[in-house]
């Protein structure tokens, strides 16, 4: 996929896009399924098509090209993983709660996902410049929105006036970088631990 599609697909995918109607929900659980198995470089959009049982002009109608099709699987998996995210600290009483467990859902839910766990595994080569030299535009969406909750935690919680967005982005550095290097003294595989190191070392940035 061209860097440049992937501009504004973070910000898209926490917003939610609707919906895809059934024809297109058959097509990208197919692309899904075809780029978790074979990575992007070396699926086409003709492959797509076959998995989905539809034609590779059914496919172009919706998607009008691999790197639109590649955008949307991305798209629509990123906004699962925002919902999956926001339902898992939802009912937790304190910001501070809600870092810890974000942290923990967050990395086992990228780690384990088929797609950008997957790809980060099978084609290295092609995710990673989209977490670094490429990440800017992720990094800043991801920033945005966690940003957003930390203002209402500092409204709700009486939590000082000061600018959350560098402690947002601290933890938004702090988790890509676990999730691209899991080799260290954490062992991430243990919730237990990951939670502690979160508390310990996350948490107390919310004073800062």
């Amino acid at each position: 996929m061209k860097p440049s599609a992937n501009d504004s697909l973070l910000a898209r995918a926490i917003a939610r896009p609707a919906t895809e109607e059934k024809l297109a929900r058959q097509i990208l659980d197919a692309a899904l399924e075809q780029f978790t198995t074979f990575g992007l470089r070396r699926s086409s959009v003709e492959d797509v098509a076959k998995r989905a049982g539809v034609s590779r002009v059914t496919v172009y109608r919706r998607f009008q090209s691999k790197d639109g099709l590649v955008e949307a699987c991305l798209l629509r998996e990123g906004s699962r993983f925002f919902q999956k995210l926001d339902a898992a600290v939802a009912s937790l009483p304190t910001m501070e709660d809600r870092v810890v467990e974000g942290f923990v859902v967050a990395l086992r839910y990228t780690r384990a996902h088929p797609l950008f766990g997957g790809l980060l595994r099978l084609e290295p080569e092609v995710v990673l410049p989209c977490f670094t030299v490429q990440g800017g535009a992720s990094l800043a969406a991801t920033t945005d929105y966690l940003t957003a909750h930390l203002r209402r935690a500092q409204h709700t919680e009486g939590r000082g006036e000061t600018d959350p967005r560098p402690v947002a982005e601290l933890m938004v550095r702090v988790a890509v970088s676990f999730l691209l290097n899991p080799a260290g003294c954490i062992e991430l595989d243990d919730e237990e631990q990951a939670r502690a190191f979160a508390r310990r070392y996350l948490a107390p940035l919310l004073d800062a």
